[in-house]
């Protein structure tokens, strides 16, 4: 899957709550992963981007950068949300994104020697959402990749 909207429609298809947020998919290249959603079928009753949609948002991109970098290493397993915590900082009031951090290129290293040994491998990322060019928000996620038998 090299195309963004091939990347979108598995996704649409992996994870159909996207859909349903109207996510888009802004890259998904080597080590980057972004994001966007607009407001409306995230609103809250405030007008304003609804918390939870800011978060699974931001899960998905660092879920898809996971998925992604397997992908790119030849490896496989079974990518999952262990642990995470999203901080907002402030309010959104129209379309927002999400964009994953840089991850230390040890840290794949240890991954996929993991899933090598046939062992669960985790990942701590982060991903930062932005609204109107402004950083809205941030979550940290520890994701795990468990081999496949």
């Amino acid at each position: 899957m090299k195309d963004k909207q091939q990347i979108e429609q598995y996704l649409y298809q992996a994870i159909p709550l996207a859909q349903a947020m109207a996510v888009r998919v802004v890259a998904a290249e080597e080590g980057r992963v972004e994001l966007e959603a607009p407001l409306e079928p995230n609103i809250n009753h405030c007008a304003t981007v609804f918390g939870g949609s800011a978060a699974a948002v931001a899960t998905l991109a660092g879920w898809l950068l996971v998925y992604r970098t397997l992908q790119a290493l030849g490896l496989r397993g079974q990518v999952m949300v262990r642990r995470s915590q999203m901080d907002y900082q402030k309010t959104m009031h129209g379309a927002f994104t999400a964009r994953t951090l840089p991850v230390n290129e040890a840290a794949w290293q240890r991954m996929a020697a993991a899933l090598s040994k046939g062992r669960m491998a985790r990942l701590t990322l982060v991903v930062n959402v932005e609204c109107a060019g402004q950083q809205a928000g941030r979550l940290e996620g520890e994701f795990v990749v468990l081999p496949l038998s």
